[in-house]
């Protein structure tokens, strides 16, 4: 199964995701891991949650070949509203959410991490939000929450990563290990929360939100509207049909050439 719920050790659930080849999810996987991850926080059994991910790194991102093989806004809506409920699942988990990140973390990815309670990642993840290059907004709220504002923005402009080792730099991750001791890191923090009284863990979590100084839930479906314009007038789609047709972000060269009168000779 793609999306999974595993129960590790009593008290600790691993939610685990396994789209292959770059776990890109098509818009029904946004909602079913949301939904996942808000049902392990419900058991009363649940006292932490790992989201992980099997595969070459932990997310890439909506599943750009899905909305260019559908007609009309369909795809486009249901994407953006899915991403919102799976990084709402996370935040509103009612017990901690500790993201293990393997590899590349970029686009949507980002939001789930953004989001969650503690970041463990091994040492070859990178980190980064490439909507600029398709054409889209998004996830810059998430972003926030793990570099400081003047670097967000420039990762942002210049669709550029961040390794895990700079954000354990920030303090946004706590801790960066070889890949193949991921797991037992995430583990290692998981059994120090699984053992304190998840009723005050509980109410811990539900705190911390209720003080935090961004409405990341209103913010991010802000960030949305702006996606919702680009598409409109057409922006989005000449930016993701050239990623489905090249694999390379669309270039400025012909805006620029046409601005300054040139053309083809």
């Amino acid at each position: 199964m793609p999306i999974t719920t595993s129960t590790v050790e009593p008290g600790i659930v691993a939610v685990t995701v396994d789209f292959p080849p770059v776990n890109a999810l098509p818009s029904a996987a946004w909602f079913e891991l949301g939904e996942a991850i808000l049902a392990a926080g419900r058991d009363p059994n649940t006292h932490v949650v790992i989201l992980r991910a099997e595969g070459r790194g932990f997310n890439a991102g909506v599943d750009i070949k899905e909305m260019q093989a559908t007609e009309g806004y369909g795809a486009l809506i249901a994407a953006n509203r899915g991403c919102a409920v799976a990084f709402s699942g996370v935040y509103d988990c009612a017990v901690p959410v500790i993201a293990a990140v393997n590899g590349f973390c970029v686009g949507g990815g980002v939001g789930l991490v953004g989001n969650a309670d503690i970041i463990v990642a091994s040492d070859d993840a990178v980190f980064g939000l490439p909507e600029v290059d398709r054409g889209a907004l998004g996830a810059a709220t998430h972003l926030s929450r793990l570099v400081p504002q003047h670097t967000m923005r420039a990762l942002y402009y210049t669709a550029q990563n961040v390794t895990a080792q700079q954000l354990e730099h920030f303090g946004s991750v706590q801790k960066v290990v070889p890949r193949e001791q991921l797991d037992a890191a995430a583990l290692e923090i998981a059994r120090k929360i699984a053992a304190k009284d998840t009723r005050v863990i509980r109410a811990a979590k539900e705190a911390f939100n209720g003080i935090d100084p961004v409405d990341v839930k209103s913010s991010y479906r802000f960030e949305q509207g702006f996606t919702f314009e680009l598409n409109l007038a057409g922006v989005a789609d000449e930016h993701r049909d050239a990623f489905v047709e090249t694999g390379k972000p669309k270039t400025s060269s012909s805006q620029q050439s046409s601005h300054s009168g040139g053309g083809s000779e």
